[in-house]
């Protein structure tokens, strides 16, 4: 095991405004790294600028030691981002959806189909390949999302607030699968502002507030950060004492 992902640096203003401020992030191969922090920390916008969507200020990327920029032809295959906003066609079927996405990294004929197939069953949607997405629930489109990034076989997962706005099934599914996707050898980042679910997958987090991290390490040590007998606090006051704020506020 190595390092998968460095930032460095990692900056973006826009216009006098900072949102995210000289970050530094080192990924491990197979952990589950959780980026938490309130509703516009800079958490997108990180992962945006990881996943090459949005072009850093300053600082730079790398992966697998290799700037991204620079290499990125050679190793976007590697990379799955599930975005926050739903990266869906509701005019398509579910199997159109996966086939669109999938299609983009050169994979056709029969192993198309095949992938397709693999990845709707992953999320449980085979059985409504032929259904419109615009029909799903917002669970089952969450779903879809997550079958659309995964399609060509990344070794790099990016979670992006992957559950905003569905209900507690559809929740617990997408943890299970994250789990699941983990054990299977993908490394994963899970960006959320929601305590519990990092707490629950990650093995590793960093708390991010107005563009910077505060703190770094598994759960017990950032709770070690506030007191000698972690029993005695929770991570959500851990972070209130970090930031001074709230999290379930945001």
């Amino acid at each position: 095991m190595g390092t998968i992902l460095k930032t460095k640096d990692l900056t973006k203003k826009y216009d006098n405004k900072i949102v995210v401020d000289n970050l530094n992030l080192t990924i491990e191969e197979g952990e589950i790294f959780g980026l938490l922090g309130p509703n516009g920390a800079g958490k997108s916008t990180t992962m945006n600028m990881i996943c090459g969507i949005v072009k850093p200020t300053l600082g730079d990327v790398e992966f697998h030691g290799k700037d991204f920029d620079k290499h990125r032809k050679e190793l976007i295959g590697e990379l799955g981002y599930i975005p926050q906003e739903l990266a869906i066609h509701g005019n398509l079927k579910a199997w159109e959806n996966v086939e669109l996405f999938t299609s983009l990294y050169g994979i056709n004929g029969a192993e198309l189909k095949k992938r397709i197939d693999e990845s709707l069953e992953y999320v449980g949607l085979l059985g409504k390949r032929n259904d419109y997405a615009k029909t799903f629930s917002g669970g089952m489109k969450r779903r879809l999302n997550i079958a659309c990034a995964i399609g060509h076989h990344p070794n790099l997962l990016i979670f992006d607030e992957p559950t905003v706005g569905i209900d507690p099934q559809s929740r617990n599914f997408i943890l299970d699968k994250i789990r699941e996707s983990n054990r299977n050898g993908a490394t994963v980042i899970y960006t959320s502002h929601y305590m519990e679910e990092v707490e629950a997958i990650c093995t590793r987090i960093a708390i991010m507030d107005n563009g910077k991290i505060i703190a770094t390490g598994t759960a017990e040590e950032l709770k070690k950060k506030v007191v000698d007998d972690t029993s005695k606090i929770t991570l959500e006051e851990v972070f209130l004492t970090l930031t001074g704020k709230k999290l379930r506020d945001y």
